[in-house]
């Protein structure tokens, strides 16, 4: 092994495509350029008072909670900063108006698509039972609430429907599969797929085939709408930091507006490479709890429905990433690898 190594250099090194010493390895041969530490900086804005906001934003929707009422509290499987806290908060400030909260695993299929599996995700983000003091009503059974105008069904939770009322707590942020400039993961998103369960979430997927990501949303989230008891939103958005930069309530009937506008902030708060031209991105880890497909295209700026590394695409695609270099998993994801086709090596 070590002389048939040794005679291919010298073969090259003839060749002229190598000049190599007998202590020198190939990885010299290909040596890496320069390189220099870069920390990008974003603005820091004051932390938000967790508890001391979402009184403030509860008490500007009090006139729809009534002392008695059952009511269900959407929580998803994404890592949403200060999930547990804020979740926390919410419940607290519906006991105190003598409402009978209880938590909905609102997260489609993931987990799993089975009770137990979306308990164990509720878990990872320390939201139980034990830590948030009210019940957890994970049974998957979901039915028709309705149709659209073109007649496709509606699917929401049955757990959610026998509730007294609902309270639709998720981040408003751009999706991570889907690219539109209104509309993205939010609380429309929760309420069509996160409270349809699995038979929702699948429902939705096969009619955003048809009518395309956000009419399909906005259709099916106006059935919803219309007919399940929907109290109020808890919108969240996020700064670069993974910090929580907005908690609003949002009454129903101006959630879709709202939701746009909210949309349009949490856009402009993205963190973004700063490069648009990067010849090798590795990235640490990727995970469901960070995104989604494990890492964002709205970031790295690959699709996985379409990208390209073509040069010729270098001006459509900003960022422009020749190659991605993917090193590892979070914890939190549990081997969960969905993404890494979106990597050229591991």
């Amino acid at each position: 092994m070590g002389r048939s190594g040794g005679g291919r250099k010298k073969k090259l090194a003839a060749r002229g495509a190598l000049a190599l010493d007998a202590d020198v390895s190939l990885l010299d041969v290909n040596a890496l350029p320069r390189m220099f530490s870069l920390r990008q900086e974003f603005p820091r804005p004051p932390v938000l008072d967790i508890e001391a906001t979402v009184q403030a934003e509860l008490a500007k929707v009090s006139g729809r909670l009534q002392r008695g009422q059952r009511i269900a509290v959407t929580v998803g499987s994404r890592g949403i900063a200060n999930l547990a806290p804020i979740v926390r908060a919410v419940l607290d400030g519906l006991k105190s108006a003598g409402a009978e909260p209880f938590i909905l695993p609102a997260m489609g299929s993931h987990g799993g698509a089975t009770p137990e599996g979306q308990r164990a995700v509720l878990a990872d983000y320390g939201v139980t039972e034990e830590t948030m003091g009210v019940p957890i009503e994970a049974a998957m059974a979901a039915r028709e609430i309705g149709r659209t105008p073109d007649g496709l069904p509606a699917f929401t939770s049955e757990v959610a429907l026998g509730a007294d009322g609902i309270v639709v707590l998720n981040r408003v942020k751009p999706h991570t599969d889907y690219f539109s400039r209104t509309l993205g993961s939010g609380l429309i998103k929760m309420m069509v797929v996160g409270m349809g369960k699995h038979t929702g979430a699948a429902n939705f997927h096969r009619t955003s085939v048809r009518l395309g990501y956000e009419d399909a949303l906005r259709a099916l989230g106006r059935v919803v709408l219309a007919e399940a008891p929907i109290l109020f939103g808890v919108a969240l958005v996020e700064n670069q930091h993974h910090d929580t930069a907005r908690i609003e309530a949002v009454l129903p009937e101006n959630i879709e507006a709202r939701e746009g506008e909210l949309f349009a902030e949490a856009a402009a708060l993205m963190p973004c490479l700063p490069f648009e031209d990067i010849d090798l991105l590795v990235v640490d880890r990727i995970g469901k709890n960070l995104s989604g497909p494990g890492m964002d295209p709205n970031v790295i700026g690959r699709n996985a429905h379409h990208y390209s590394t073509l040069l010729r695409n270098a001006l459509d695609a900003k960022p422009f990433v020749r190659r991605v270099f993917v090193r590892g998993l979070t914890p939190e994801t549990h081997g969960n690898a969905i993404g890494i086709g979106l990597a050229d090596a591991t």
